[in-house]
């Protein structure tokens, strides 16, 4: 596969490749060696409707139930969209929109569900004329950056995440709404070991809010900080979205945010989450007593 980089520090570019073609035996596994090496993969003019989307996204493993997001048609997928159903973009102050706003908070998908992601697959249906770019960073880059006793601590710290965190940031009674308060706090391993590279990445996001046996205010101030070592304008990419784009990025070792844009301009993305599995690493980042009951 021929491919150009995105960043010098990770992604690249795959040209030539048609996602709808692949299969477990035909492109995915070339897919598949290029996403635990780079992180993040751009491929170009795709157009697939949701069931290619989907179907895609499976050769990944266990796609995510999204219906708490998107209560009609596949539950896998969510519409990251500002339109309405009857076609009207909705206002700054509408629950929807501040929900979007939250999306630029830098953030990794899924860390407070019980199983968090590995992948995510995110697709350009309509693009506004300006703005409206999404940025990524490299925490395995980020992590390695680090000096070496700074490894080592953090390999034995725990965050507890929490979805209504991050968007009480932008809002406190969004934070309230039930999708934001249906799942309970989880506890994951600051350093997600990637089994196949061994190599170690900051597992961190705007809903990480403590740190396991630290004071709430000492604990904070760490995840902040740790959040902006990993962030500095050198080591961010800005994807400029072009209908038919697809960005398939490694949950476990990126960080990323949406920007904004007019608001009186549409925009959709379509995404689909894969569920991180043991052989993903999964079972490393839980505490020893959560192990000790899986066993």
């Amino acid at each position: 596969m021929k491919s150009t980089p995105l960043h010098p520090q990770f992604g690249i570019e795959v040209h030539g490749v048609k996602l709808r073609r692949a299969t477990q035996e035909h492109l995915y596994p070339e897919i598949r060696t290029l996403f635990e090496k780079h992180s993040l993969l751009l491929f170009r003019d795709q157009h697939l409707n949701d069931e290619e989307h989907c179907a895609f996204a499976y050769l990944f493993g266990p796609l995510e139930d999204r219906s708490t997001v998107r209560m009609d048609g596949i539950p896998e997928i969510s519409y990251v969209s500002n339109v309405a159903d009857d076609g009207s973009v909705y206002g700054e102050s509408e629950p929807r929109l501040l929900e979007l706003k939250s999306n630029m908070l830098w953030h990794t998908d899924s860390t407070f569900l019980p199983i968090p992601a590995l992948a995510n697959v995110l697709q350009a249906r309509v693009v506004p004329l300006e703005g409206g770019a999404t940025e990524f960073v490299s925490t395995r880059a980020g992590f390695k950056a680090l000096a070496t006793e700074n490894q080592e601590r953090l390999r034995h710290l725990f965050f507890w995440h929490r979805y209504g965190h991050s968007r009480s940031r932008i809002d406190p009674h969004l934070a309230k709404l039930d999708k934001f308060t249906m799942w309970p706090d989880q506890k994951w391993r600051v350093v997600w070991r990637n089994p196949l590279t061994g190599e170690g990445s900051l597992y961190i996001a705007s809903h990480a809010f403590a740190v396991d046996g630290m004071d709430q205010t000492e604990g904070a101030a760490l995840i902040d900080s740790l959040l902006e070592v990993m962030t500095p304008p050198h080591a961010v990419y800005s994807h400029a979205w072009e209908p038919g784009d697809v960005l398939v990025w490694d949950e476990r070792a990126m960080l990323h945010r949406g920007t904004p844009w007019p608001y009186d301009q549409p925009r959709t993305l379509v995404s689909t989450c894969v569920s991180a599995r043991d052989v993903d690493g999964l079972a490393s980042m839980k505490s020893p007593e959560i192990q000790g009951q899986d066993t």
